[in-house]
């Protein structure tokens, strides 16, 4: 029986191979691997389509999230507030700089941190709010930017998970300050390694962001800040210039499967299995349904026995991670973080998934569960 992978970047290697072939040898025949027309290019088609003034290509999403971080100045003795289920780069990148990470639970329908809960989290020290754009899915930018203009607050938006997803019609990236985001192989607009984006339309942070990536140079043998090396290849900028134009295209094959998968679960009326809830600006890049009763570990392992491979996102989060024991947080302190994190399992989800393969996933889903 055919694996079905939970993410296969090959498929799009196979629709655009030729053109992104090209582009790579291009950018090799160029000489100019660094910098360059290619990257300030990428820079402001990428811009563009986010509808910033500004783009800032850097190394990774870790770095967009760490250098967004310096460019506002926040550092030692500031507090950051951001949710304790997503991946570890969103409290690292805090506690890079010097600033404490201050979490605050989530909603159990959307994965993503509970605003409501966002103002008693605000002490005199709280410099930040950085939301998380989880599994695709925008936070609820117009309650989030409410409480971040009362209280003064910078809004660093974590989209990594989220290129091309909108809240009222308006893209994530272009809502805060700074918009970050990854194009890790398996985010939805994927490079062929590591690369990331900084999004805003302030042309001071924009500067500071130019400055901050080289070194802290804004000319070369001159320094004005403790910098880093943070560029994006022009060989990843080529390939990912190629990929732009097909992301929204890509986006709405994920929105199709998941209404399939939403759709197929349904009708099966799988036992101890909640689907996600619908989102129309949503851009899917995972699909994650709740396993309850103890059972999620015993059926990931079962439907890899059926060559069907998912993950979990996120096993244990940050609040309870050994490197954050000295911050204080205990088991209990985030009721809902803790209890999806025992839940959570996400099924095979790329745009090239086919409908044969969803109905066999949530066909061995409802065997596993009956």
């Amino acid at each position: 029986m055919n694996k079905i992978p939970p993410f296969d970047v090959s498929q799009q290697y196979q629709q655009i191979g030729d053109r992104l072939n090209q582009a790579a040898l291009a950018v090799l025949a160029s000489g100019q691997y660094i910098g360059g027309q290619t990257v300030s290019q990428f820079e402001t088609e990428f811009a563009n389509y986010i509808g910033s003034n500004h783009g800032i290509a850097c190394n990774s999403g870790t770095d967009a999230l760490y250098l967004a971080l310096r460019a506002l100045d926040i550092g030692e003795g500031d507090e950051v507030i951001t949710s304790p289920f997503t991946f570890f780069a969103s409290a690292e990148t805090i506690s890079m700089t010097g600033a404490k990470p201050v979490f605050v639970d989530i909603e159990s329908h959307s994965f993503n941190i509970n605003v409501d809960l966002i103002e008693a989290a605000i002490t005199d020290r709280t410099k930040a709010i950085m939301p998380v754009h989880l599994f695709g899915r925008s936070v609820d930018m117009t309650k989030l930017m409410a409480i971040a203009q009362k209280h003064n607050l910078y809004v660093i938006e974590d989209c990594a998970q989220a290129t091309g997803a909108t809240f009222n019609g308006q893209k994530v990236g272009n809502i805060g300050d700074v918009g970050c985001f990854s194009f890790y192989p398996t985010k939805n607009l994927g490079g062929c390694g590591d690369g990331g984006m900084m999004t805003t339309n302030n042309p001071e942070v924009a500067e500071k962001l130019r400055i901050l990536r080289e070194h802290g140079s804004p000319k070369r043998y001159f320094h004005e800040y403790i910098g880093m090396n943070s560029r994006l290849d022009s060989l990843q900028a080529a390939l990912l210039q190629v990929k732009l134009p097909y992301l929204d295209k890509w986006n709405n094959q994920r929105r199709e499967i998941s209404d399939r998968y939403t759709h197929l679960l349904k009708e099966a009326n799988i036992p101890n299995l909640v689907f996600p809830h619908y989102c129309s600006g949503s851009v899917w890049n995972q699909y994650t349904i709740c396993i309850g009763d103890g059972k999620r570990n015993d059926v990931q392992n079962q439907l890899r026995e059926q060559n069907i491979i998912t993950m979990i996102y996120y096993p244990l989060p940050l609040h309870l991670q050994t490197v954050y024991a000295n911050l204080g947080y205990k088991k209990g302190d985030f009721p809902v973080t803790e209890d999806v994190s025992d839940r959570v399992l996400s099924l095979p989800m790329f745009p090239e998934l086919s409908e044969e393969q969803q109905n066999r996933v949530v066909s061995t889903l409802q065997k596993i569960l009956a």
